[in-house]
Formats: structure tokens, C-alpha cells, sequence
């Protein structure tokens, strides 16, 4: 009777102890379980230890220069776009030709190319037109082209450094040619046998055109310089790259050229003078 009572007394005092073990074990939320690779994570995270390396003042690098840009090569248009227009003169054209031929010709030669002072007549100062400039130096015009009437030759040349250009001065000089004959001298459109049958049945008393297709028409005997008086250089004037017909190589080659064939002996011996336009 005794071992029934202790039975039930000890059951008594168990249950609650193991509800109340249930109780908080239902209270804690169940804890994931650790894989293999979050293992390995958090080794490898406690094996980085980050150093600290101090240097000496001698070892730390110094900062890198910046790369200096290359400056840009000026070109003939940014050179003249920030240069005074100044006229052109006698000593230009002369540097011209000195310049062309120095490398190829003996000292005596060079002699024979030099243009005499007196075939020069005034140069324009940058205030005239081209008909006010013909004017100038042409006064007797009129007398000359009434009494004009030889063929393939003309009287008075303007030279120019391009097409376009010798249709704008044609367009310039209507006040002072008249009633006169002009006749276009370049290359583009236009074939040198058509130039030169016009030349041959037709009086003309004002040429103008580039110095390559003139050039080219004195060496095929297609214009003669025997009735020339004038030879106008268009030299002042400036293109889009503000460029003159001088600083273009190639024009600058023919008007040299050109110079040679004929027109630097006229001008010694006086037949010829040259203005600069």
C-alpha cells in the first residue's frame, strides 16, 4: 500500500517537469542546419587577415605625369587666318621664281630670270577694284584694243588660280572692257584644240585664265605674247582656306612656270608689264 502511494507521488512530480521541458522546447524555433560550403565560408573568411604594410617615405610611388597632348602642326590656313592681309610686291613675285628654279639653275641663269624693276606697274594696295585697277595701269585701253587686230594674241592676260575665280573676274572688269573680246583660258570643260581654233579665226584683246592651260597654250603655239602689253597676277586674292594663288604648290609651280615660257624675256626687253592685282 506504502510502494502504491510513493509511485503516485513521484508521477505526480515528473509530468510537470516534463511538460514544462516540452513547453520550452516548443518555444525555441529550430535552428538551421550548417552546410559544408558555409563551413568552408566562414574558415576562409577567418583565414583573410588583412596586412597592414607601412612603406618608407622612399618607396611610395609618386603619382604619374599626365601625357602632354601633342600640339597640332599649323597649317597655311591658320597661319594666314591670324595674319594681316598685306599686299603683294615685286619682291614676291621675285621670290617666287627664285624659290622654283634656285635648286636646277647656275647663278648665270638666275640672272636671266630676274624680272627688272621698271616692268613692274603700281600694285594694288587692297583698296581698288579690278576694273579701278585696269584702269590705273591701262589708261590708254581703249586706243589699244580699237587699234588690236592680230589673231591668237591678246593684249592684256589676267591670271588667276582657278576656274572658278577666272569667271568672277571676268564678271568684275565688264565696266572697263567695253565692247572688247574676253576669252576664258583654263582647262576645266573646255579642250585646248577648241582654244586654240577660236584663238586663230577670232580677235580677242583680254585673256584671262589659270597659268597651266595659258602655259600649255604658248607651247603649242596656240597664243603668241607678240601683241601682249599687260600681265595681270590675281595675288591678293584669298580663297575659302584663305589661301593666295602663291601659297597653293601647285599654282604656285605653273605661274613659275609660266613666267619662263616667254613672259620674263618680254619683260626685259620691255614689252611687257606686269601688275600685281
Amino acid at each position: 500500500m506504502m510502494k502504491d502511494i510513493s509511485d503516485s507521488f513521484a508521477k505526480v512530480w515528473e509530468e510537470p517537469v516534463k511538460e514544462g521541458k516540452e513547453s520550452a522546447e516548443s518555444d525555441e524555433e529550430p535552428k538551421p542546419k550548417k552546410t559544408k560550403k558555409a563551413d568552408q565560408a566562414a574558415k576562409k573568411k577567418k583565414k583573410q587577415v588583412k596586412e597592414c604594410i607601412l612603406r618608407k617615405p622612399e618607396e611610395i610611388m609618386e603619382p604619374t605625369p599626365k601625357k602632354s597632348r601633342k600640339r597640332k602642326k599649323k597649317t597655311i590656313t591658320d597661319v594666314l587666318a591670324t595674319s594681316e592681309p598685306k599686299p603683294g610686291t615685286p619682291e614676291d613675285l621675285q621670290r617666287l621664281i627664285e624659290q622654283h628654279y634656285k635648286k636646277t639653275r647656275s647663278v648665270i641663269e638666275m640672272e636671266e630670270l630676274r624680272l627688272p624693276d621698271n616692268c613692274f606697274v603700281k600694285e594694288n594696295d587692297l583698296s581698288h577694284t579690278l576694273s579701278s585697277y585696269l584702269r590705273e595701269v591701262c589708261p590708254k585701253w581703249s586706243k589699244l584694243s580699237k587699234n588690236h587686230t592680230e589673231k591668237r594674241s591678246v593684249l592684256l592676260l589676267i591670271v588667276c588660280s582657278s576656274a572658278h575665280r577666272t569667271l568672277e573676274l571676268i564678271r568684275l572688269i565688264k565696266a572697263f572692257r567695253g565692247d572688247t573680246k574676253i576669252m576664258k583660258l583654263f582647262a576645266k570643260h573646255i579642250k585646248i584644240k577648241d582654244q586654240i581654233k577660236w584663238l586663230e579665226t577670232n580677235v580677242v584683246h583680254l585673256g584671262a585664265g589659270t597659268p597651266g592651260r595659258i602655259k600649255a597654250l604658248i607651247e603649242q603655239d596656240g597664243l603668241s605674247l607678240q601683241s601682249l602689253k599687260y600681265l595681270i597676277l590675281d595675288w591678293n586674292w584669298r580663297d575659302q582656306k584663305l589661301r593666295r594663288m602663291a601659297d597653293i604648290p601647285e599654282v604656285k609651280k605653273e605661274t613659275a612656270e609660266l613666267l619662263e615660257s616667254g613672259l620674263i624675256a618680254a619683260c626685259r626687253e620691255g614689252s611687257v608689264k606686269i601688275g600685281l592685282f
